[in-house]
């Protein structure tokens, strides 16, 4: 069992649930505001200033509406989980700004700091591809592996009955109050009654939506150390977990299927951009080896420092917001003449103008919330081509 203390304090988590509920704040923000600002509730309280300066101001969520939620989620048996927490998967951490809250339907704290492997396939499997979902999970988790899939109907599910005695871990697009599709409460259930889990970055009561999926792909990619595809059309959901672990630095496998079914249109093209070819659980245990040795136990990294390094809340060392500081006219044109629609980095922005870096990350932080500018990955900021 996993005996690292909890990161956050009661009002502390609070304060993370409010901030993540507030609507327009992202993973991305919420890192942002923490480095801005010092802490969650700090953060709260400013927002509204922050975000009016160059439009409409940011209300943060209300600590009734966030108490509600907390009050709902432990009635159904759920808690919130901090990025860094006993129970949060640990290789999520080590993704790009991945959700700082999860809500969790879990028991058994150590199956977030075992080896994952990720299983995902079509909806409309065949009785082969289901059958081979099935007996792959049930050997992947005999090996030592938590086998993750997306609760969905199809390969999902199968991977899922498969491991249930090994232990599987479910991400939802909706929240855990709503699952989806609704014939999968039992299933949802079993899991968690026999040492898995089952987690959600949605509000408690949220109805899925087809732009939620593609979100729960990336925590199903995230939280693996490879993802294995069975069966997929070419435009996929299982596709898009495909590119995002490849985007995350995972290992790509995909089982190989019959050229004239549909179904096997997208694990085949996957092979032929370079996917490892896999045709059962042996394949895959060879492949995953090596990245088993070399990431560990999870576990081993203490909770807190993972937290720090991701969202930096209490760290004196990050840029602050300095409400009593005033940027001069001469570096506020400065910035708008250095930005174009060419992404370039902030440290292009700082080294430029020769500004602090607390002023220019807070200008580039409050026109992102204006929706003047666009951040791209790598830390690179240009003007929102749409504006």
């Amino acid at each position: 069992m996993v005996d690292n203390p909890p990161l956050l304090e009661d009002s502390e988590r609070l304060a993370w649930l409010r901030l993540i509920r507030t609507p327009g704040i992202g993973p991305a923000r919420f890192a942002d505001l923490l480095d801005v600002f010092g802490d969650a509730q700090s953060a709260l309280e400013g927002l509204p200033e922050l975000t009016g300066r160059r439009g409409t101001a940011i209300l943060p969520v209300q600590a009734e509406h966030a108490e509600r939620e907390m009050e709902e989620a432990q009635k159904l048996g759920a808690r919130f989980v901090a990025v860094g927490e006993p129970g949060y998967p640990a290789t999520l951490c080590h993704t790009d700004r991945p959700p700082p809250v999860l809500c969790a339907l879990v028991r058994d704290l150590s199956v977030g700091t075992r080896p994952m492997v990720a299983m995902v396939g079509a909806r409309n499997a065949s009785a082969g591809g289901l059958s081979l979902a099935k007996s792959m999970a049930a050997e992947l988790g005999g090996a030592g592996m938590v086998v993750v899939s997306g609760l969905a109907r199809g390969v999902d599910a199968a991977a899922h009955v498969g491991a249930l005695k090994t232990g599987t871990i479910a991400f939802m697009a909706g929240g855990l109050a709503k699952p989806y599709p609704p014939e999968h409460v039992d299933l949802m259930h079993r899991i968690v009654d026999d040492g898995g889990a089952v987690y959600s970055e949605m509000p408690l009561g949220w109805t899925a939506r087809a732009q939620d999926f593609p979100r729960r792909n990336r925590l199903v990619a995230g939280s693996s150390l490879g993802v294995v595809v069975v069966e997929a059309a070419k435009r996929s959901g299982s596709l898009i977990t495909a590119r995002q672990a490849g985007e995350a630095g995972r290992l790509v496998m995909a089982v190989p299927g019959f050229p004239l079914d549909p179904r096997s249109d997208g694990p085949n093209s996957l092979i032929r951009e370079g996917a490892t070819l896999v045709t059962n659980a042996k394949d895959v245990m060879g492949e995953l080896a090596p990245l088993i040795d070399q990431a560990g136990n999870g576990g081993d990294v203490p909770s807190a420092s993972i937290s720090r390094q991701l969202f930096r809340e209490g760290d004196t060392a990050a840029p602050r917001y300095d409400s009593n500081a005033t940027m001069s006219d001469a570096i506020e044109e400065a910035l708008e003449a250095l930005m174009s629609h060419s992404p370039a980095s902030a440290d292009t922005f700082i080294e430029t103008t020769g500004a602090p870096a607390s002023v220019v990350r807070v200008w580039l932080f409050e026109n992102d919330l204006a929706g003047r500018v666009v951040r791209y990955p790598g830390d690179l900021w240009a003007w929102n081509p749409d504006r």
